[in-house]
C-alpha cells in the first residue's frame, strides 16, 4: 500500500495514466490480412494522456500533481523514475503497469494496443484524493478506469473539472460520465462529423468552454456565450505526432488560470503543441532522460 503524506499544494490536479510505451513506426497502418511489415523506426518511452499533461504543465511553471497508478515492475519503475527526473510532481497508487504499443506513421497515424491498464483501486487513498482536488485551482480526469471512480468525489469539492474525450465518436458510453461532469471538454476531430455542433451541444449541457483540436487545421472552441473561436496551427517540422492533444489542452488550462481569453488560450495551446511536436516523447523534458534517438 502506497504512503498517504500530506497534500502538496498545486494548482492542478491530474488524475489518470502514466505508461510505459513502445512506438514503432510503419510506412503504412498494418491491413486486417496475414502480411509482414518493416518497421522505420522503434523506441521505448514514458506515454498516458496525463503523463503528458503533466510534463506540459510543469514545464510551463505550473505547479501540478499527478496522481497516478503503477506497479513496482521495471515498466512501471522506469515511468516513476523519467517523470521525477523530469520535475513532475506525482503521487503513486498501486495498481498494474499501463503498457502500450503505439502503431503510428510520420503524418501521424495511431493504433494503439493496450498490453496493460490498471483497474480501479477500491478508494484507500480517497481521503488525501479529496484534499488534494479541492486546493486545486483545476482537475483534470482522464479516460481511465480510476478517474471514473473518482467523478463523483471530483464534482463534490465544487473545483472546476477539465476532461479530454480524444477521438470521441458523439455516442460512447464510457465517456458520457466524464462529458457530463466536466466544465471544460477537450476532444479532437477524428470521428466527429461536425465538431462546431458537438461543441455547441456540451455549452448547452451546462460545460463553460468546449475545444476541439483539428490537427494541422488548428482548433476551434465555442465559449460559454456561444462564440465561436479558431486558432491556426503553429508551423512546425513535426517529429512525432503522440502528445500533442495533451499539449494544447494544457497550454490553454495555464492560459485560462491566468485569465486569459479564449482565442489568446487557443493560441498558447497552439504554441504548446507545436513544442511537443518536435519531440518523439511526450514533452521535450523528457529528451535529456530518455534520449533524442530512443536510447
Amino acid at each position: 500500500m502506497s504512503s498517504m503524506p500530506e497534500p502538496v499544494p498545486a494548482s492542478v490536479f491530474i488524475v489518470g495514466p502514466a505508461s510505459w510505451n513502445r512506438i514503432v513506426v510503419l510506412d503504412r497502418l498494418p491491413e486486417p490480412v496475414p502480411h509482414m511489415q518493416f518497421a522505420e523506426d522503434t523506441w521505448e518511452t514514458v506515454g498516458g494522456t496525463s503523463a503528458g499533461k503533466a510534463l506540459g504543465l510543469t514545464a510551463l511553471g505550473r505547479t501540478t500533481l499527478l496522481h497516478a497508478l503503477a506497479g513496482t515492475d521495471a515498466e512501471g519503475n522506469r515511468v516513476r523514475e523519467a517523470l521525477q527526473a523530469a520535475g513532475v510532481q506525482t503521487h503513486w497508487g498501486d495498481g498494474l503497469t499501463e503498457r502500450h504499443l503505439n502503431l503510428m506513421t510520420r503524418e501521424g497515424g495511431r493504433v494503439s494496443l493496450y498490453l496493460s491498464t490498471p483497474e480501479a483501486t477500491e478508494g484507500e487513498q480517497d481521503a488525501w484524493v479529496r484534499d488534494a482536488m479541492s486546493a486545486a485551482d483545476a482537475v483534470v480526469l482522464d479516460l481511465a478506469a480510476e478517474p471514473l471512480r473518482l467523478l463523483p468525489l471530483a464534482r463534490s469539492t465544487g473545483t472546476p473539472i477539465w476532461v479530454d474525450v480524444h477521438d470521441y465518436d458523439g455516442t460512447a458510453d464510457f465517456h458520457r460520465p466524464f462529458l457530463d461532469a466536466a466544465h471544460t471538454v477537450f476532444c479532437n476531430a477524428d470521428q466527429l462529423d461536425d465538431p462546431v455542433a458537438f461543441l455547441r451541444s456540451r455549452i448547452a449541457a451546462g460545460a463553460s468552454l468546449a475545444v476541439c483540436t483539428l490537427g494541422a487545421d488548428g482548433a476551434v472552441a465555442v465559449d460559454e456565450h456561444g462564440a465561436v473561436h479558431r486558432v491556426r496551427a503553429e508551423p512546425v517540422e513535426v517529429v512525432d505526432t503522440n502528445g500533442a492533444g495533451d499539449a494544447f489542452l494544457v497550454g490553454v488550462l495555464d492560459a485560462r488560470l491566468d485569465g486569459v481569453g479564449v482565442t489568446a488560450a487557443l493560441e498558447a495551446g497552439a504554441r504548446s503543441a507545436a513544442s511537443v511536436l518536435r519531440t518523439r516523447h511526450l514533452h521535450p523534458l523528457l529528451d535529456p532522460i530518455l534520449g533524442t534517438a530512443g536510447e
